[in-house]
């Protein structure tokens, strides 16, 4: 059996491939890399007859950061947290988006309802329909990351030592997609912007297997 020294496992280290991103809940694979950053207001405070600063007020904080995620055939985020469903004006909803339903009480450009008799009535009954509260609103799946509602991202981390960390991104709302792709490029990227409502840092998790100290086996 290999032997190995303590030193060795003093310290704990993780890697890029030693971490996998969840949103959600659902681990998406084409994630390149998560960065954020966190800024509060804070401004010194003077009073007269002194050069120096009194205290310091503390005012606002704010946790933004950016996702980069590389390109197979679909959107990462869109076919992954598809399930996170937000309500949308009817009006608004792309037609691939609409049921068969939707499609009733169209009016031609006579004002006549297409394949039904009595065009009239029935835009009557679509009107009264209407004037109900939420009767023009229907649940949808996002069709921009924008309209992905808010979700948390939980970084997770294992090395080959039995070592493990979590991290978590709470609250998350995307607010820019950028997406661009040249000849000279190997490799298709898309980033995303995004705000947070908390960070927990990274926290040891107790191994569900421990290892003898000294052996590896």
């Amino acid at each position: 059996m290999a032997q190995a020294s303590v030193y060795s496992r003093s310290y704990n280290s993780f890697s890029g491939v030693d971490i996998k991103a969840t949103f959600g809940g659902k681990v998406i694979g084409e994630l390149q890399a998560i960065s954020f950053s966190v800024t509060r207001e804070k401004a010194p405070i003077y009073t007269m007859g002194s050069a120096e600063m009194r205290s310091v007020s503390r005012g606002k904080r704010g946790i933004a950061g950016t996702m980069i995620f590389v390109i197979f055939d679909r959107s990462p985020l869109i076919s992954g947290l598809s399930e996170l469903k937000f309500q949308s004006d009817t009006d608004d909803v792309w037609p691939e988006y609409k049921g068969a339903q939707d499609q009733a009480f169209t009016l031609d450009l006579n004002g006549n309802t297409d394949g039904v008799i009595g065009g009239e009535t029935n835009a009557r009954q679509l009107e009264s329909e209407i004037s109900k509260v939420n009767s023009d609103q229907e649940i949808v799946s996002p069709w921009y990351v924008d309209q992905i509602p808010a979700f948390d991202v939980v970084l997770a981390a294992a090395n080959e030592y039995g070592a493990l960390a979590v991290m978590h991104i709470l609250g998350c709302e995307i607010l820019n997609q950028g997406y661009g792709v040249s000849i000279d490029d190997v490799v298709s990227e898309e980033q995303y912007t995004y705000i947070a409502r908390a960070v927990k840092p990274w926290s040891w998790v107790k191994p569900i297997f421990t290892l003898t100290p000294g052996t590896i086996g």
